[in-house]
């Protein structure tokens, strides 16, 4: 068996970034912590692992064909490289995750890095078939599935706000108007001097038509609307 030629290892690390930068383009765009030089850099050393480990493996059944006498002697693990890449990325991917009082964001952007080491492996060792069919349905998973199917996310909006009466009659009907589902509603009242401020705590769902941000600032444009705070359940 031969090492592998200089056109081959150009392919397989060229074939490495260009599929990871699809997969960090759909990051980049969504402005994520791990964008598409991270993902082409996280893709192309895995591919890197993946042909030293290769290069090794057919050294050795080389050197075997050659000095028959040492087959006992000279071993190597296939796998043993691509299990430190494997174990390793999990490190990468935890730096992207962020873990707030209310939320915790970045765990698509680290399952896409941990996915985009596994296509560098694929690539790495010359299955091209697997890493093709791995970016596709990675790609569908980041950027078709979120659209097509809905899953009923609900979140926490805190209004804070004065004028009880007047107040609670326009959420009640922003919320009936637009389609906004209420799972959970508490309510608290704080007396500030001889104002008393108002809070409301709702969990609700909103429809395919609407976002947070949006919802957030249309309440917002009521003069009788203080503070509006989302939390993430």
């Amino acid at each position: 068996m031969t090492t592998l030629n200089t056109a081959e290892i150009v392919l397989r690390l060229v074939s490495a970034t260009f599929f990871a930068g699809l997969i960090g383009y759909d990051r980049e765009q969504k402005n994520h912590p791990a964008g598409i030089r991270t993902h082409i850099l996280v893709c192309v050393g895995a591919c890197l692992i993946a042909l030293i480990q290769q290069e090794i493996s057919l050294q050795v059944i080389n050197t075997a064909q050659v000095l028959p006498k040492i087959n006992g002697v000279i071993r190597a693990d296939p796998a043993r490289l691509i299990a430190q890449v494997v174990s390793g990325i999990g490190f990468l991917g935890a730096g992207t995750i962020v873990i707030t009082r209310h939320s915790v964001t970045g765990l698509t952007t680290a399952a896409s890095l941990w996915a985009t080491a596994g296509i560098g492996l694929a690539i790495g060792m010359g299955y091209y078939q697997i890493a093709l069919i791995s970016v596709v349905i990675v790609l569908l998973v980041l950027v078709i599935l979120k659209r097509v199917l809905k899953v009923h996310t609900y979140k926490k909006i805190e209004i804070k706000y004065k004028q009880r009466n007047e107040t609670n009659s326009m959420l009640q009907s922003y919320f009936d108007t637009n389609h906004i589902r209420i799972a959970n509603c508490s309510l608290r009242t704080d007396t500030l001097e001889t104002n008393p401020i108002y809070t409301n705590i709702y969990t609700v769902d909103l429809p395919r038509s609407l976002t947070y941000p949006k919802v957030m600032y249309q309440l917002s444009k009521n003069d009788n609307i203080l503070q509006i705070r989302l939390i993430t359940v």
